[in-house]
């Protein structure tokens, strides 16, 4: 954790971090298959590695939606990630603390320019097609929430502003090869399936 105010939470996962991810009894993820095989597989939680440069995000409070900001392999800032999710629940249980998060698929990506597109409209649509599965039950709230953002970039309004993109880590961080223990403790989410989870030890 980096910062935690009204702008929201900031987190650093640098690259070859511990994440957590659902996957299939052969340790495939949602994105290695069409939806309608995934809905078919038993699955759970398990611990990946980040693959690629490290990545700011901020958790936005009570916002349907997270900010990340990407960086080259040299560590150069390359653009905007907007995730199109459920407003985030926080949560603490004595020294562990951590964030459940519900992905709606559907994201924008940003240009350091500002010029945007939608991103993974393909997976949404085809996911929609599976009402009875999918977790998105109001499509047009989705890309309503995304259109909302947009309007935050086309007017270079926070965190659209140049705000962290010269943001370099501290090279004393240790990046975390485990996550701590009670990371797969059940979601407090109210409805089934946890797709993004995250996890910290305070320190």
């Amino acid at each position: 954790m980096i910062s935690d105010d009204e702008r929201g939470l900031l987190l650093w996962v640098a690259p070859g971090s511990r994440v957590a991810h659902e996957v299939d009894q052969d340790g495939l993820t949602l994105r290695d298959m069409p939806f309608g095989d995934w809905i078919r597989q038993s699955y759970q939680l398990a611990q990946l590695s980040w693959n690629g440069p490290g990545v700011l995000k901020l958790v936005r409070p009570d916002a349907a939606h997270s900010v990340w900001w990407f960086r080259d392999e040299a560590g150069r800032f390359s653009g905007w990630y907007v995730n199109l999710e459920e407003p985030a629940i926080r949560w603490e249980d004595g020294d562990l603390a951590g964030v459940d998060i519900v992905d709606q698929d559907l994201d924008v990506w940003v240009e350091p320019n500002l010029n945007w597109r939608w991103k993974d409209e393909g997976e949404f649509t085809e996911r929609l097609g599976f009402p009875d599965h999918y977790w998105v039950p109001d499509a047009a709230a989705v890309r309503a929430e995304g259109e909302r953002v947009i309007r935050d970039i086309e007017a270079a309004r926070f965190p659209f502003d140049g705000t962290w993109c010269d943001f370099v880590p501290d090279p004393s961080w240790i990046t975390p090869t485990e996550l701590p223990p009670g990371w797969d403790r059940p979601p407090v989410l109210p409805r089934p399936p946890l797709r993004v989870r995250g996890a910290a030890a305070y320190t």
